[in-house]
């Protein structure tokens, strides 16, 4: 072997060579302890890199690891434990520690003296029933701590938030081997909610955030109903922070009320953002947003967007009004041009669209819609698939009424670890123009997430998704609300459209249902924030309102993701099974977030 090929390797040999030093411990630990207390007084005295120079080192280094170690037996409730530190040897020292844990304390009586004034009965009850201490319990420090926190917390939920504890008294009794601690607590007064005292720079109107408080004048306080208000304005995502506190107590109001201070810093009050997207089955995309918010200071957004890609180019304006008349319902209204020109289909048209969405929990939601859209639809006459085709030209005007719904348990919106998701949405349809006639559209979608481990780093993801238009079929159903599968976002690896029946010179028909299924298994950190998925997906379109499953497609791939703040980059490649002669050999996907 060269001396060059070697260099590399020694390079990074020396570069690990620190990590692949073995540690000792910083001082041996003697005596006969419970093997958790052990691990414990262990992980407490900590490791060092190299054995100590001189008796001197190894003496202080003793006295270190005894004084860790008492720490550790005195918060397990040892506290009649002895810790002897010596050294042994002199080529090298060896620092010991000798460690006999003598009898573990036990609770004994514990108290809680009210710091006058005193909560009314049934406030007391309830924070000392949160004590949750019993005598004959072990004398842990971190127990008796945190039960300390938990009558506090219980007095913030029941309307008292400037309750604090005291310097608290402990016994220990090493005659009895037990401990008594008594718990000094000031509840202070019960609070009772003012409006809202809006400090902001930006414009947002001080009614609007009133009505969004989730209570009343004269309410009790609790910390959830603040904790909510804060959540109602921050997903309105105009804000960059949003604080919420309650007054100080010189703030409260002749009636004994007390306002919650709110606290807002606007974003830009105009953005503009651009993206761009490719895959081999749709092309390159490139997407501009230009944004204003909170025009009318009630955390508002008028967005226009411009869109020019392969295979649809538009034009839209939006306005979305958060919290409109309730918290939890959005507004929203817009209109658009369109330009689409598909394998599948052509279409111009022009659009508007209203829409009420209602949140349900924190990710879940209803939704109401009306849309009416006009303009001149390009398509092949179904009946007659093989060549020469027949062109079909109508000018229609279409209006769909929309009803969603999502239930989503899952731990992240973006790139769940765990949970589901439900989706179903049912459109019905009025067609008039060149032909008039009435359909119902409906898909439904389930997602499952599930961990492989208990880092959850590996992830196995599945969906399913069926569809079926009732009422129409054939030529009466327009072109661009037909069913199609195929592409990034439904099954990877055939052309965008390329699943289902096709006319001769290989353009998508669509069809009247539409069934999918995936699974995927995701890994991540393999490498910093670079992890992998492979995948199969499966899917087929149907002619008819029953998902058709003689015809079933399947494709196989792998991709990377790049993990970010606010979701995955992804880059896929797939390959379809029992390719025709109008699939692709493979494709490939680059975007921003998951398959699913």
């Amino acid at each position: 072997m060269r001396l060059g090929s070697l260099i590399p390797f020694l390079v990074i040999a020396g570069s690990l060579w620190p990590s692949m030093a073995t540690a000792e411990p910083r001082a041996r630990v003697d005596g006969d302890l419970p093997e958790s207390l052990g691990e414990r007084i262990r992980d407490a005295v900590g490791e060092v890199d190299e054995a100590p120079a001189n008796r001197f080192q190894a003496r202080r280094r003793a006295r270190d690891a005894a004084a860790s170690a008492l720490a550790v037996l005195r918060s397990e409730g040892y506290y009649g434990a002895e810790v002897q530190d010596d050294v042994e040897g002199d080529s090298p020292p060896v620092p010991v520690i000798s460690i006999v844990p003598g009898t573990r304390f036990e609770l004994s009586n514990p108290e809680i003296e009210w710091i006058a004034p005193e909560p009314d009965h049934a406030t007391l009850a309830q924070a000392e029933a949160a004590l949750n201490l019993a005598p004959g319990q072990p004398g842990r420090a971190v127990d008796v701590l945190a039960a300390e926190g938990r009558v506090v917390a219980r007095l913030s939920e029941l309307g008292y938030p400037d309750a604090s504890a005291g310097q608290r008294r402990v016994i220990v009794d090493h005659a009895a081997s037990s401990l008594q601690p008594t718990f000094r607590i000031l509840a202070g007064d019960a609070v009772r909610l003012n409006g809202v005292l809006l400090q902001t720079e930006g414009r947002t109107n001080r009614a609007w955030v009133e009505s969004l408080a989730p209570w009343e004048p004269g309410d009790r306080y609790t910390p959830d109903a603040v904790a909510e208000l804060e959540r109602r304005l921050l997903e309105t995502t105009v804000y960059d922070s949003v604080s919420i506190a309650l007054a100080s107590p010189e703030a409260t109001t002749p009636d004994g009320l007390r306002p919650v201070v709110v606290t807002l810093s606007d974003q830009p009050r105009r953005v503009l953002e651009a993206g761009a997207g490719y895959s081999t089955a749709e092309g390159v995309g490139v997407d501009a947003l230009w944004t204003w918010r909170n025009r009318f200071g009630r955390a508002d957004t008028l967005t226009f967007d411009v869109r020019l890609a392969e295979i649809n180019s538009r034009i839209g304006v939006e306005l979305s009004l958060p919290h409109w008349r309730q918290p939890g319902r959005t507004l929203a209204m817009s209109a658009y041009v369109l330009d689409e020109d598909t394998r599948a289909y052509d279409r111009r048209v022009g659009g508007a669209r209203v829409e009420v969405r209602q949140r349900i929990g924190e990710t879940s939601f209803l939704s109401g819609s009306a849309a009416i859209e006009a303009g001149s639809y390009g398509e092949l006459d179904v009946n007659n698939l093989v060549l020469p085709l027949t062109p079909i030209e109508r000018n229609l005007v279409i209006a769909t009424f929309g009803a969603i719904g999502l239930i989503d348990s899952t731990d992240n919106p973006l790139d769940p670890s765990r949970g589901w998701r439900f989706s179903a949405d049912v459109q019905p349809t009025l067609v008039t123009g060149d032909g008039s006639f009435a359909f119902l559209r409906a898909t439904s979608q389930l997602s499952v997430y599930r961990p492989l481990d208990e880092s959850e780093k590996t992830i196995v993801a599945g969906r399913i998704r069926v569809g079926s238009i009732t009422g129409a079929s054939g030529n009466d159903i327009p072109s661009d609300r037909r069913f199609y599968s195929g592409g990034g976002g439904s099954l990877r690896g055939f052309d965008y459209q390329g699943v289902g029946p096709q006319f001769q010179d290989g353009t998508p028909v669509g069809g009247a249902s539409l069934f999918e299924t995936s699974i995927e298994i995701r890994r991540r950190n393999i490498w910093h924030e670079l992890g992998a998925a492979v995948f199969v997906d499966a899917g087929s379109i149907g002619t008819t309102s029953a998902p058709d499953f003689s015809d079933i497609r399947y494709s196989v791939g792998a991709g990377v993701r790049y993990d970010l703040p606010f979701g995955p980059i992804r880059a896929d490649i797939a390959v379809p099974l029992d390719r025709r002669d109008t699939d692709p050999e493979f494709q490939v996907y680059i975007s921003i977030g998951q398959a699913f």
